[in-house]
Formats: structure tokens, sequence, C-alpha cells
């Protein structure tokens, strides 16, 4: 799936959001890797990924060739500074009509409307792609987040208590939000 836009962050800085392609394998790679450190908000730790820079590689070359699934690169100064992405949940009849959206943006970047811009492209692939529902799970102490996805009409459809259990705070509760398309 192909996307392309330029967007101004609130900082003033031009920011390109494309489809990631095998050549951003590992940039991609590094910076999954640091945003995954700088926050416990994210489904992994960076010493859990499970890929290499090649398979990254791998994987974005795929999303781009794919009619339903795309990972979206944010670039500033030719810099990638954020990733986001939607990923069918399933092939069988009863399941794909959904998928599913994640993000991770670099700490310096939070703020600057970065989060709202990627969300939004992956919203309107969804939408291209023919999906009828768009999924995500949040942390419930990740107000700003669940802020943002509510002002761009995700709804709550359920908790999970102990649905992260953090190395650092130990359980954390997440919350499932959805938006119909």
């Amino acid at each position: 799936m192909k996307y392309n836009q330029k967007i101004i962050l609130k900082n003033g800085k031009e920011t390109l959001l494309r489809n990631g392609d095998a050549g951003d394998g590992k940039e991609v790679f590094e910076i999954f890797n640091l945003t995954h450190e700088e926050t416990d908000f994210l489904l992994s730790y960076a010493d859990e990924n499970s890929y290499d820079a090649e398979q990254e590689a791998a994987f974005q070359e795929k999303k781009t060739k794919s009619d339903n699934e795309i990972e979206i690169v944010a670039l500033v100064d030719g810099k990638i500074v954020g990733l986001a992405g939607i990923e069918k949940v399933g092939t069988k009849y009863k399941l794909r009509h959904r998928a599913e959206f994640g993000i991770s943006i670099l700490k310096e970047y939070w703020g600057l409307g970065l989060g709202k811009a990627l969300t939004s492209a992956c919203i309107q692939c969804a939408k291209n792609a023919g999906y009828i529902q768009l999924e995500l799970d949040v942390v419930a102490d990740n107000v700003r987040a669940i802020n943002l996805y509510k002002s761009l009409g995700f709804t709550e459809f359920g908790r999970n208590p102990k649905g992260f259990n953090s190395r650092f705070c130990g359980f954390q509760e997440l919350v499932y939000m959805r938006l119909e398309l």
C-alpha cells in the first residue's frame, strides 16, 4: 500500500509521511528500538525485538506491496522520527473486516501533532483498504494517547486490568478501542 503526504508540525518543521520501503530497514530498526526504550507504553521492550535490520527491510517491502496493510514512516530533515501502521486481524471471513493500528514516535517529537497526523493517515489507509473497523490497545495511564484517539472517533469497548506486565511498575491496565470506518 502506498502513502505520501507532507505536513507541518506545530514546531514549524515540514514532515513527510510515506510508506516505508526496504531502504528504510536499518533506520526503522534503530527507531523502533529507541522508541521502545523511551516509554513503557509500548507492547515490547527493545531487547525483545525479534527482527534485525535485514528482516525489518523485508517487512517494510512486504507492507509496501500489500493491498491492505501499511507501515508509514515520518521523516523530519530526512530522518525517521516516527512509525505507524495497520495490519489485518485475520484472513478468515469472520475477521477480515478488522485491522489493528500501532504507532511509536521519538519522545522529542511528542506533542507536535505527529501522532494525530500518523493516526489520521492510518485511518485513511484502513478505509482505502476496505476495512470496516480499526482497533488498538492503549495503556490506561497514557491519557494523552487516549484523548487523541477519542478526538479521532475511537471509542472504548473494554479493559484488561492486567493487560501488560511492566518491568518497572507491574501490571498495566489496557484500554481496548475501536473506530468504525
